[in-house]
Parts: structure tokens; sequence; C-alpha cells
């Protein structure tokens, strides 16, 4: 009988750990490289292939997020120019990337 009750609660203890792990595991996964933690000012003049619009939700920070064959660069939403980049990206057909 106290074997089976030790046993029961291992088990319960390795389920909890294995829940909070998994937990932790999944957010990080689910913030990825689509988590901005830092914005640039700096404008971005490599050809654009996409961009994504990224809400603040701590940790990440509100950002316009240029997706470029050198990387993504993560910019502050508030810049003229990135307001510029947006505009002309949406408006400019697929096929032609957007560059300066």
């Amino acid at each position: 009988m106290e074997t089976r009750r030790i046993l029961m609660r291992s088990l319960a203890v390795v389920v909890v750990i294995t829940s909070v792990i998994w937990t932790t595991t999944a957010e990080k996964q689910k913030l990825g490289k689509s988590c901005c933690t830092k914005v640039s000012t700096t404008e971005v003049t490599y050809p654009i292939i996409n961009i994504r619009l990224r809400p603040q939700s701590p940790p990440c920070l509100k950002a316009v997020i240029f997706e470029t064959e050198q990387g993504e660069f993560c910019s502050d939403p508030r810049q003229e120019w990135v307001k510029e980049k947006v505009k002309q990206f949406f408006t400019k057909p697929p096929t032609s990337p957007i560059s300066n």
C-alpha cells in the first residue's frame, strides 16, 4: 500500500515537471523568429521579400518585420520610411521586391 502511494506521488511529480517543460518549450517555439525584443530605426535597403506586422505582446515589441534574403529585420513602425516601405510593398505586384 505504501509503495503504491509513493509510486503515485512520483508519477504525479513527473507529469508536472513534463508539463512545465513542454509548456516552456512550446512558448519559445511559438515566439521564434517572429518576436522582436528590439527594433531598429535604420532603413532596410535590401530587397524585401515579405512583411509581417507584429503587435506588442510582452516580451515582444510592436514591430514591422522585413524579410529579405539577408535575413529578417525588426523595424520601428513609427518611422516614416517604414510606413512608406509597407505602403509600397502592398501596392506593388508580389513578384517585384521593394528596394531602395
